[in-house]
Parts: structure tokens; C-alpha cells; sequence
């Protein structure tokens, strides 16, 4: 009896033993993770609010091993993102796992652009909603860190304790892809990182990362003078495709090639025989991100320049518009769109960032070319609204709200 005493004390001391390990674990790699959201005051977080970071306790019974059955040929497609634009993805395998005595089979994902880079191209993107989403959890979903490394002989060990939230939960001026809807798990996972509750930081755009036009972009944009149209791109070319497919970057307000690119683009639009309410640099074989858009919704309707423009807010308002394109030819279609935006740009003077408030159809307009500088066309938001709902609030107004969206 006395040895079943010494046995028993012993196991129970090892299981508390290791539950302690997992705790520490788990605790260091929170202490890493909120060294990073604060680092330098340069990340999502304010370092005064990393105490409105909320996590549930370690629980080792949300670890498991998932088996990987590898997907081949898959095609990519754009998941939305958090600003309303996308990003490109293809699905990378399965993994199935129990968890809970409960089943389960969720996609992972590789991100194309990552991919494409030798320092990134291990890491996968593993999404994740449940029951919590929404109530005690971030409302758009929760990422578990996953590398290709990590899965062994067909295995791959998982810690939903390490589920963490995206940046754009503590901040503006992020993309943060959006969990598809195959990634929902149908039991609540109290694991990992809980809302965040403190104030929203409010990032401002990092012009560090701007460039200079290069020298094939220099030629094309110097091969006219500055009253001659330019050549636009038309998605029934391949070559003009793959051109209008690609994401752009930021350019350099004070590039001394940007005046001349700048007075081509706006002769371009406002070209007679195809004149448009806007135009982006990517749709004249510049992938940088410039746009031309006619302010409506100011005396005399005025062309105006924007420099690196991002969208950081969007309305849960919606409107539905026709659209047309000048890359896509004979075409016009009925877009569902915000109706009112925050956009955020480079004062073309001064270099420093500015915010505007724009609504109606001159936020449309913004919308239309703020995705041609990731690559999206007007198509591709009709393929989303296939997958999206959304509620009519009125049957004579072209106007709606996203489903589940709180009617005021």
C-alpha cells in the first residue's frame, strides 16, 4: 500500500510536472508575442495597452496531431482581406485531426506572394474560426503559426493555445486575410488569445518603402511628352494580364519621372474617345501606386492625383452601382461597394500622410482603382458577392448592409 502511495504521489507530481512545462511554454511564447506587437513603438500595439491583451489558460487537452494529406495542382484564388481588398492563395493540404472526441478536416493554405520568396516560402497560413468568433475571440477569425518543416513523416502536431489574433484586431492599415468559411470548426476552441479590449491604434502608412520608378517603367513613361495618351492595358491581352494581375508599390512622392507619368495618365482618362471617371497606374503598364480620380463630389468635378493610396475604413453601408473598366472592354456590371470610405494618401507637396473622408459614387471611384493596385478587377468583387450576403434596405434604393451587420 505504502508503494501505491509513493507511485501515485509520484505520477501526480510528473502530470503537474508537465502541465507546468506546457504552461511555461505556452507563457514564453505569449512574453515573445507581445514583445513583438510593441516593438519599437512601431508595431500594432501601444506598449501602455499590451495590458488589454486577454488570453485563456493553457489547456494541454487542446493539443493534437493532425494527419496531412498534401493537395497537387490546385488553383489559386483571392481571399478577402481585411481592408476589402485580397490576397492571392491556393490551398496547400488538408489536415485532419480530433479534437474534443470530435473530428475534424480544415484546408491550409500557402500564400502565393510568400511563395514566391525564398526567405517566407516555408510558412503556411492556417486560419481558424469556431463557436467563439465573435463572442469571447477576435470576430474575424483567429491564425495559427504552421512552416512546412513542421510537418513530419505526414504529421502535424497542433497547439490551439498558441492561436493568436491578427494585427488588424489592435490596429488599422493592415490586410489581414479573412478565414474562409471551410476553416470553421463547430465547437468552441477557449484556447489561445481572447479580444483584444483596448483603444484601436490608428496606424499611419509606412513611406519607408517606397520606390523609384525603374528603368523600364522610366522608358515607357518618357517614350511620349506629356500632352500624349498613353497605351492601356486590356485584360483580353496575356501579357497586358498578367501586368493588371500584379500588385504594385508604393512610389517615391518626389520622383522626378512621376510629373510626366502623372500628366500621361490624366490625357489618358480624359482621352475623348474613351473617357473615364478614373484610372490607375497598372492599367498604363506602371505597377506603382498612382491613381487619377475625378472628384464628383466637388465644385467642377475636378481630376485629382493620389500617391500611394490605401483604403483604412470602409462603411457597412453598402451600395450597388453599374461599373465599367477602361482594361476591360465591353463590359459593365452591377458592383456592390461601401458606400463611404477612409482613404489615406501622400501629399504630393509636403510627403506626408493624409486622411479624407469620401462617400457616394466618388467612393466608389476610389474603390474601383485602389484594387487595380492589388490586382483586382471589377470581376473578381462579383465572384465575391456570390459568396457574400447581404440585406436590401430598401426595395426602391440600391442600398444594403452586410448580413449580420446591427441595423440602426
Amino acid at each position: 500500500m505504502r508503494h501505491f502511495y509513493i507511485l501515485t504521489f509520484v505520477l501526480l507530481n510528473l502530470g503537474f510536472a508537465f502541465g507546468q512545462s506546457h504552461t511555461e511554454q505556452i507563457e514564453s511564447y505569449r512574453q515573445k508575442q507581445r514583445k513583438a506587437l510593441s516593438q519599437e513603438n512601431k508595431g500594432p500595439i501601444a506598449p501602455q495597452n499590451l495590458e488589454y491583451l486577454h488570453y485563456f489558460r493553457a489547456d494541454e487537452t487542446y493539443k493534437t496531431v493532425a494527419n496531412v494529406s498534401y493537395l497537387y495542382d490546385e488553383p489559386t484564388f483571392r481571399m478577402p482581406t481585411s481592408d476589402g481588398t485580397s490576397k492571392e492563395f491556393k490551398r496547400f493540404a488538408e489536415l485532419t485531426f480530433t479534437l474534443k472526441g470530435q473530428q475534424f478536416t480544415l484546408p491550409i493554405y500557402e500564400n502565393v506572394s510568400l511563395f514566391q520568396s525564398n526567405l517566407q516560402s516555408s510558412y503556411l497560413f492556417f486560419p481558424i474560426l469556431d463557436r467563439t468568433t465573435g463572442e469571447t475571440t477576435y470576430e474575424s477569425g483567429r491564425y495559427i503559426d504552421v512552416k512546412k518543416e513542421d510537418i513530419k513523416d505526414g504529421k502535424l502536431a497542433i497547439d490551439f493555445n498558441k492561436a493568436y489574433n491578427p494585427y488588424c484586431a489592435y490596429s488599422s492599415g493592415y490586410r489581414c486575410p479573412q478565414p474562409p468559411k471551410e476553416n470553421y470548426l463547430d465547437i468552441a476552441i477557449e484556447a489561445g488569445e481572447k479580444k483584444y479590449t483596448g483603444p484601436k491604434n490608428q496606424r499611419e502608412q509606412d513611406n519607408s518603402m517606397a520606390k523609384n520608378f525603374n528603368d523600364k517603367e522610366k522608358k515607357l513613361i518618357m517614350a511620349g511628352k506629356a500632352e500624349e495618351k498613353m497605351y492601356v492595358l486590356q485584360t483580353t491581352v496575356a501579357q497586358d494580364s498578367t501586368i493588371l494581375r500584379t500588385q504594385s508599390d508604393d512610389i517615391k512622392y518626389d520622383d522626378p519621372t512621376l510629373e510626366l507619368l502623372a500628366a500621361r495618365m490624366l490625357v489618358t482618362v480624359q482621352d475623348p474617345g474613351h473617357p473615364g471617371v478614373g484610372i490607375a497606374a497598372p492599367q498604363v503598364g506602371i505597377n506603382k501606386n498612382l491613381i487619377w480620380v475625378q472628384r464628383l463630389d466637388k465644385p467642377e468635378e475636378p481630376f485629382e492625383l493620389y500617391i500611394n493610396p490605401k483604403i483604412i475604413w470602409r462603411s457597412q453601408l453598402l451600395r450597388k452601382g453599374a461599373e465599367g473598366c477602361l482594361s476591360i472592354p465591353n463590359r459593365k456590371e452591377d458592383v456592390i461597394r461601401s458606400y463611404s470610405i477612409k482613404l489615406q494618401y501622400v501629399d504630393k507637396k509636403t510627403g506626408k500622410n493624409v486622411e479624407e473622408l469620401i462617400e457616394g459614387f466618388t467612393a466608389v471611384i476610389f474603390q474601383h482603382e485602389v484594387d487595380h493596385l492589388y490586382g483586382i478587377l471589377f470581376p473578381d468583387r462579383l465572384e465575391e458577392q456570390e459568396h457574400k450576403e447581404s440585406v436590401p434596405l430598401n426595395e426602391r434604393l440600391d442600398f444594403y448592409i452586410g448580413k449580420g451587420t446591427i441595423v440602426p
